[in-house]
Parts: structure tokens; sequence; C-alpha cells
């Protein structure tokens, strides 16, 4: 007797059975809810009085939920000598400005990499993977003197022009491009009379969303979660991160407030994430082991 197909979706499913997808789902539900466990206890910490917020042994939920935590936050930020405005408009200057920069310079990088043949592609290649070992304070130095002779050195070209020239946005795309935008694609758009940047820009930009969704995730949560930098000195160039580090340094009487800060430093990324976290696993699938 013949064996009965499964159909999922008018289509024949032939890898699992039934009991192995509910497995497989509950598993994934239970690792899903143990991930999210951190942000909730963040939360919960936010709405602690001081005597929960010290007491020990520490306990996760909440028993005398208060929100003056968030109101103490906002008493601080509105008798701050430099405006809590000021050190929001730095951190989302810089996020926005470094992850779009660094989207544009490693997009069209990775396409004349992957898809226009030039002398020493393969070997400049090469060394955009061998830059991904070294952590940026291998380098912290150099770059400290590059900064200055540059004049940049408390500027807000010291933390975004870094974040432009990120290797691993260009391995990304790179990777992404070179499976998954067919040559015949861009030749038949090259014989229609179309310019090198437009099949750039209209055909192979779409068909990668899934990777520059991935790396706009990737570069504005860093930007985002920069604390203090050595390039900058001015107290009205400096990050939310680093005001927020300030106000957790104040004390135990500043302990409520400052878990109010980590709840609202952390919505931001949250979201970003939540609206494109579709698109990083196949950005993974396709980019990260084949060359």
């Amino acid at each position: 007797m013949a064996k009965k197909l499964r159909v999922r979706g008018h289509k024949v499913v032939l890898n699992r059975s039934a009991g192995g997808d509910t497995g497989i789902t509950i598993v994934l539900a239970l690792l899903g809810v143990f991930m999210f466990l951190p942000m909730v206890y963040v939360v919960m910490q936010s709405l602690k009085p001081l005597d929960e917020l010290w007491m020990f042994p520490p306990r996760f939920f909440v028993r005398n939920p208060t929100f003056k935590n968030y109101r103490d936050l906002f008493s601080l930020m509105d008798t701050s000598w430099v405006p809590f405005s000021r050190y929001i408009f730095n951190t989302v200057f810089v996020a926005v400005a470094g992850t779009f920069g660094h989207l544009f310079l490693a997009s069209i990088a990775a396409y004349a990499m992957a898809k226009i043949k030039f002398p020493g592609g393969n070997a400049m290649f090469r060394f955009v993977r061998i830059s991904l070992m070294f952590q940026s304070t291998v380098s912290g130095i150099t770059s400290f003197i590059l900064m200055t002779m540059l004049g940049w050195v408390d500027t807000y070209w010291a933390l975004i022009v870094p974040a432009w020239c990120s290797t691993l946005g260009l391995y990304l795309m790179r990777q992404f491009m070179q499976t998954n935008v067919a040559d015949s694609v861009l030749e038949s758009a090259r014989l229609d009379g179309a310019s090198e940047l437009r099949t750039f820009w209209t055909i192979a930009m779409p068909m990668v969303k899934p990777a520059w969704l991935t790396l706009i995730i990737y570069s504005f949560q860093g930007l985002w979660n920069q604390g203090a930098s050595v390039y900058i000195h001015s107290e009205q160039l400096k990050s939310f991160n680093y005001a927020i580090g300030q106000i957790m340094a104040g004390g135990i009487k500043r302990a409520g407030a400052g878990a109010a800060s980590t709840v609202i430093m952390m919505l931001v990324p949250i979201a970003v994430f939540v609206i494109s976290q579709s698109n990083i696993i196949e950005t993974m699938g396709s980019s990260g082991m084949k060359d």
C-alpha cells in the first residue's frame, strides 16, 4: 500500500511527519520564551521600587509596580545642564547617518566585487575576509592618529566615517549578491541600455533586500548602543547611552532611573529588529559559508 503524502498549502511535504513538526514547534516556542526572558526581566526591573531592586535574593517579577523610576528619569533629564534632547539627537544622527552610509558604500562595493570582473578583485575580497578577524581595539591607536591628522577628533565624523568603512557589511552584501543575483539578468539590463549604476540600483538591490535589511539592523544597533568614545570630548556631542551611564553611576538612589533608561534605550533597536527580523535567517543562509 502506497504511503499517503502530506500536503500543506497545496504542496507535498516529504521531509517530516506531523508529530515531528509539532515537536519542533514546541521546542522552538520554549527556546523563544527562554530568550525573551531577559527583556521581560529588564522591564520588571524598571517597575520595581528601590526596596525591591536591592532585595536579596532578587525576584524576577515585581510585587509593587510603580512608574516612579520613569518620573525620576525625566526629572533628571530636565535638570541636566546639557539637554537630554541633545544626547538623543546625537545618537539618532550618528546611527542614521552611519547606517545608511555603510549600506550604500558596502552595497556598491559588493556589487563591483561580485558582478564586475576586474584585476585584483579576488585578492581584495580575501583582505576583506581577513579584516573580519580583527577587533577595532587592535587598530585603536592607528585610528586615533588618523582621526587627529584629519582634524576629526571631537566631531561627528569620527563616529560616522568608521561605521561607513566596516567590512562586515561588505562581506554580507558581496556573498548575497554572488549567490542571489543572476548574471543573465544583469546582462539583459545592460543589453537594453541600462547604465551600471541603474542596473545596480533598480535590479541588484531589490533582489538582495533581505541582505541590506539585515545590514541595517546590525549597523543601527551597533551605533545606537555606542557609549563613550575616545574621539569625543565635548559634552554636547556625546551619546544618549553615555548619558544613561552617567545616571547609573550616580549611586543607589538612581538605580531605578537607570533601570527605566535601559528600557527606553532598548526599545528602538528592538523595534528595528522586529520590523526586519524575517530577513536575517535568509541572509545568513545565503552568505555565511559560501565563497
